[in-house]
This record gives C-alpha cells, structure tokens and sequence, in this order.
C-alpha cells in the first residue's frame, strides 16, 4: 500500500473566470498563482489560486466554461470544500466580511468537530471555514499576505473536504486499503478519515446519501486531488490501482506536478498528484498568476489560444 500525504488541490467548474477571479481574490484574498489552461481542452482556462507560492494543499483551481449550467444537487459527489483559518476570532471577522460583501453564509456552528462557518461562492459551490484553534500551520504551507484580508485572518490552505456517496462502504474501502487513511469515526451513514492520525489538513468526511446522482454545473467540483511523493511511487499506486480492479489514466505528466486519475466504485474522481516541480518551474514567485502560463508542448499554439480566450484583468 503507498501512503497519501494529505491534499494537493481540489478543482471545480465555473461559467466566467473574471468573475470567479475577482471573488477569490478580491474577497477571499487568496493569491491566483497560475493562470493556464486546460490541457486536454487548451481554449479553456485553468486558473489556480492558493498561498504565496500555490502549495499543495492550499490550492483551489476552476475550470472555466462559459456553457456551464446550473448544478444539480445529488449523491455520488464531492459536495463540500473546507478551508482553515487560524481561530475562532478568524469566524467571526469572516462572517462580518461575507455580509458586507453579499456572500452567502450562515451562522458560526460545528463541522466535523470543529468551529465553522458555511458559506457559498457565487456560483453555489459550497464551502465551510473551519477553525484551526492554535494548530501548527503545516511547514510548506506559506499563507499570502495582502492588503484585502488582516494578516491574522487570512485563509490558510484545505480542511476537511466532504464527498456525499451512494455506498459508504466502497469509498471507504478504496481510501482506506489503498490510500491508506485512517477511520477516525464512523456512523451507520457517515465517517471521518484522515490520512494520518490527528491531521486534519487532508481529512475527508464522507455521507452516505441515496437518490438522483448530483448533475454537475457551475459551482461543481470536480476532482479531488491528493498528494504522493515521487512520480516513482505514483507509479507504484497505479499499479496497486489496476490490482485493486479500477481503471486509471495511467501517470500524466501534467508539467507542474505528475498525476493519474480513476474514479471509485462511486463514480468519484480522484487525481493523485506529485508535489514537483511545481509552479516556479517556469515563473518566478513575485510574477506567479500574472501571465498566461503554457506548458512547453502548448507553447508552439500560444497565438490561437490566447485568442480562444477572454482577458481576465
């Protein structure tokens, strides 16, 4: 079994990136560390906002597709995205600044066990803020600081993210046989994992839910993506993968990291995904997220891509 170290990015569905750009960095103040494309789709954005330098476990990346529809709520999806502040003082200057904005929220309540703040972008893509009370902040982890957000509250990277499913048994099995989480609690239609005990920063809360499939729109997520090491031991997963009866993408070079893919028994879409090499491997921290970015075999079709595409500043 090759062992997971938590999350790398989350990735959703959004109808107009300037829109989406400006909520996620006009008020949540987080920093738009790459700006490229989708690479099996190359006329459609891939944006990517995260801390000061886009590390694993603090990036939510869109997919813009200006034909999106609305979503349709259902099981057999990746419902929830949870994101840490520093402490409960942070909920309450967040809820402040969500009603001055018009964001949709609700009251400071519980979530997994911890304070929380529900709230929703403006597309519908549900959200919670959770508190991390004092935790240590993970060490790669390198919160960005600006002028939007006071430094003490600003958002920090991924919390608990909620994935609502037909058979709870069957994801559960996959995460747990073969990612290597650990059940932390479970219920007869819920459970708790994390990939390492007492660490919440790659915990999923998983909910047993039957009915219509949910119908995938603007406001959706997509994928979960979870980290590996080396593009060796991906390569060693994908073939306790196949082992385990799942078809995979096999190992994609993606530029920025290595990844694969495969959906559960629930339909659910995993990415695996390399820390390296990372964004600065063509940008420098300081101009990260202010050009379109390319990866070297798309750089020869530059022109007709950028003409594909709406200015977004």
């Amino acid at each position: 079994m090759t062992t997971l170290t938590g999350h790398h990015h989350i990735s959703m569905l959004t109808k107009d990136g300037k829109k989406n750009h400006d909520f996620y960095t006009h008020i949540l103040g987080l920093r738009r560390v790459k700006m490229t494309v989708n690479q099996d789709t190359p006329t459609m954005y891939h944006l990517f906002y995260g801390d000061l330098t886009g590390s694993p476990g603090t990036e939510l990346t869109f997919f813009e597709m200006p034909i999106a529809g609305r979503t349709t709520r259902g099981t057999n999806a990746i419902t929830r995205i949870g994101l840490f502040v520093r402490s409960y003082e942070s909920l309450h200057y967040w809820k402040k600044r969500f009603e001055n904005h018009d964001v949709q929220h609700g009251e400071i309540t519980t979530y997994a066990g911890k304070d929380a703040l529900h709230f929703e972008d403006h597309e519908g893509l549900r959200m919670v803020l959770l508190n991390l009370n004092s935790n240590e902040i993970p060490a790669h982890w390198q919160p960005f600081e600006n002028n939007t957000i006071k430094r003490e509250h600003t958002i920090l990277g991924m919390g608990t993210t909620e994935i609502t499913v037909k058979s709870l048994s069957s994801t559960i099995d996959l995460l747990t046989t073969i990612f290597g989480y650990t059940i932390c609690s479970q219920s007869h239609t819920q459970a708790l994992l994390q990939h390492e005990q007492g660490n919440a920063y790659g915990e999923i809360k998983l909910i047993e839910q039957d009915g219509p499939t949910e119908r995938p729109g603007r406001g959706s997520i997509h994928h979960l993506a979870l980290r590996i090491e080396s593009e060796e031991a991906l390569r060693e997963l994908n073939e306790q993968l196949l082992a385990y009866g799942l078809h995979t993408s096999g190992v994609i070079d993606r530029y920025y990291f290595h990844s694969l893919y495969v959906r559960d028994h629930n339909h659910i879409l995993f990415e695996i995904a390399t820390d390296s090499p990372g964004f600065t491997v063509d940008s420098s921290i300081e101009e990260l997220g202010t050009r379109l970015d390319l990866p070297p075999f798309l750089e020869p079709r530059r022109k007709e891509i950028e003409a594909a595409l709406t200015p977004l500043d």
